[in-house]
């Protein structure tokens, strides 16, 4: 299994987080590293991310979990199982208030390690998503730099 991750505290709860995580179509219009997402969040729905570190190559998922305010999980990967990639948003409000949200991207199955070698490393790119998010919720600057 090959795994990525990135975390960050931000100034804002849980609830105005969420509501900028799941509004997908304007990710373009902030510092999120993605140049657009195609679809809806709902559960069950696909959607297609063109990431700006991977614009050759969009990322097709179906949306298989949404609890509002704490979780929203994708997967995608190949037929049967071949290669599955999971990708988890979590919030987790903190004492104090604020929200703590994780970016983490799952690749399993017996094909993943074939599939890793063409995927390079996420780590930065989630790093970016989540500054990008934080700058947006606590009303800061954050607009693409393209």
């Amino acid at each position: 299994m090959r795994s990525f991750e990135a975390a960050t505290r931000i100034d804002a709860g849980p609830e105005q987080v969420w509501a900028l995580l799941v509004d997908v179509g304007s990710w373009r219009d902030w510092d999120s590293g993605v140049d657009r997402v195609e679809g809806r969040v709902a559960l069950g729905e696909r959607l297609t991310l063109y990431a700006t570190m991977i614009r050759s190559r969009p990322f097709r998922v179906t949306v298989t979990e949404l609890r509002p305010r704490e979780l929203m999980r994708w997967r995608g990967g190949l037929p049967a199982g071949l290669a599955v990639i999971e990708r988890t948003y979590s919030l987790a409000g903190q004492d104090g208030g604020g929200t703590l949200l994780t970016v983490r991207e799952d690749h399993t199955g017996p094909l993943a390690g074939l599939l890793g070698r063409s995927t390079p490393d996420l780590n930065p790119s989630f790093r970016h998503f989540c500054s990008g998010l934080r700058a947006r919720a606590e009303g800061r600057t954050s607009r693409p730099t393209t």
